[in-house]
């Protein structure tokens, strides 16, 4: 198996870790940050007209704040890939992967003593920013990995896939299990958010963390492969 092929099959493990990560962001950001969504970006936008409109339960702020923090994010993850990218593949992966953990591991931190979002202000928006711009920092890089069906964050695309290439609509069921995994993935990230909200907001984004680290061990171990195959 050449370098090139090892960095092939290391990229979808590492961007199914992400997507279990996805959901669970998602369940710390919807349930306990007050309905805002700080990697979704497309029901943040929802959320944020819905409260324009005056929805009840949703905040202006709190969605802008979001968006915001995440298009951040993203300009950095941007950056990040403009300049490493050309020197080589894993690279970027990685630093881009350093920073989303940082950014998870300083909203760990911040979460400690976290009541509610109905409590300390800055508390809150600390989180979200920290979350959002990780999740844009994410978004940016998976985006120049260009894996098929592998956005980590939107499953829109990964669903329609499944039927619309299915054997029952003429198709051949391209990647199915690849695109199966992810739409399971997701679904228990944010299951097992939900259920360690129950004991505090800090473990769901503390096992957020660690998976994330997981995803730079990925890229740093193909980094040092394919440097060893190199030389």
């Amino acid at each position: 198996m050449t370098p090139e092929t090892r960095l092939n099959h290391s990229l979808p493990l590492l961007l199914h870790v992400a997507t279990a990560i996805t959901g669970l962001i998602d369940a710390i950001s919807y349930l306990a940050l007050g309905h805002v969504f700080t990697a979704n970006m497309t029901g943040n936008v929802v959320f944020l007209a819905f409260a324009v409109a005056g929805a009840p339960g949703l905040s202006i702020t709190r969605s802008l704040t979001a968006l915001v923090a995440f298009l951040a994010g993203a300009l950095i993850g941007g950056r990040v890939a403009t300049f490493l990218s050309g020197v080589f593949t894993p690279s970027w992966i990685t630093t881009a992967l350093s920073l989303e953990s940082a950014l998870l591991l300083a909203a760990t931190l911040a979460a400690v003593n976290f009541r509610d979002s109905s409590g300390s202000s800055f508390q809150l928006y600390s989180i979200i920013v920290l979350t959002a711009c990780a999740m844009g920092i994410r978004n940016a890089t998976v985006r120049k990995m260009a894996i098929p069906d592998l956005t980590t964050t939107v499953l829109t695309l990964t669903i329609t896939g499944l039927a619309a290439d299915s054997r029952f609509a003429g198709g051949t069921n391209p990647r199915w299990r690849r695109r199966l995994l992810a739409v399971l993935l997701m679904f228990f990230g944010a299951l097992i958010g939900t259920l360690l909200l129950r004991r505090s907001l800090v473990l769901p984004l503390a096992t957020a963390t660690l998976l994330s680290i997981c995803c730079v061990a990925i890229s740093m171990k193909q980094r040092v492969v394919l440097e060893a195959r190199a030389l």
